[in-house]
């Protein structure tokens, strides 16, 4: 089985060259770049499996970067920010990132956070759950919910037939809202079932991922029921 491969973008060089062998020695094929032009080069010329990206960065900064990633992408991104500040960290997810990680890190922690997001890319196909939940069931595995088709085998979505691009995570998102249409989800839950957080985690994460799948399936589809998360309307 072929190695997986890391763009790693990180202007400080002791950062980087010590991430770099971390993830080195974890089996992860990595290539480093210090700073945001650089880094897309890399990520249009290797096309990796996952890129970790600094938030600041020169010559282009991360977040600058994630979006142009995400325009011809949907290689799981993650962002790593030297502060736990709330625009670090709104603008990264904005721009299209699936996760971000505070820095000082500790490297088990983002080992942890980068297998967690390549499984949702690579078995987005087992994230939904099993109950119908009141959903208009098409053939083939499509559930309907007014305009709106979900494909659980196919892994695609349609809103008034008209294909709508998901990342990963917005798939897994979907899915399972899609699994228990009209029923409240927590922030919490959907941390542990689609970030696969064994322990808390930032419901900022879940908070802007609903806001960019709002976009795309019509901001009236997911309801927020204020205390307690969010649902799927039927």
């Amino acid at each position: 089985m072929a190695e997986t491969h890391v763009l790693f973008v990180e202007d400080d060089d002791v950062i980087r060259e010590a991430t770099q062998l971390a993830l080195e020695r974890d089996g992860f094929t990595v290539t480093a770049m210090p700073d945001g032009l650089s880094g897309l080069e890399a990520f249009r010329a290797d096309r990796p499996d996952i890129a970790l990206l600094d938030v600041m960065l020169p010559g282009m900064d991360g977040v600058s970067l994630c979006r142009r990633i995400r325009d011809e992408s949907t290689v799981p991104v993650i962002m790593l920010s030297a502060r736990a500040d709330s625009i670090d960290v709104v603008l990264g997810l904005e721009a299209g990132a699936d996760d971000y990680v505070t820095k000082p890190f500790d490297g088990s922690v983002l080992m942890a956070r980068i297998r967690a997001v390549l499984r949702r890319f690579d078995n987005a196909s087992g994230a939904a759950g099993g109950g119908d939940g009141g959903a208009e069931a098409a053939s083939g595995g499509v559930l309907a919910f007014g305009d709106l088709e979900v494909d659980t085998e196919g892994m695609e979505v349609r809103r008034a037939g008209a294909p709508v691009a998901l990342t990963p995570t917005e798939m897994r998102l979907l899915l399972e809202f899609s699994s228990a249409p009209g029923t409240v989800l927590s922030r919490d839950k959907l941390l542990e079932r689609v970030w696969d957080y064994g322990w808390g985690g930032d419901t900022r994460v879940v908070d802007v991922h609903v806001q960019r799948l709002r976009t795309k399936i019509g901001q009236d589809r997911i309801e927020t029921v204020r205390g307690f998360g969010y649902k799927l309307k039927g």
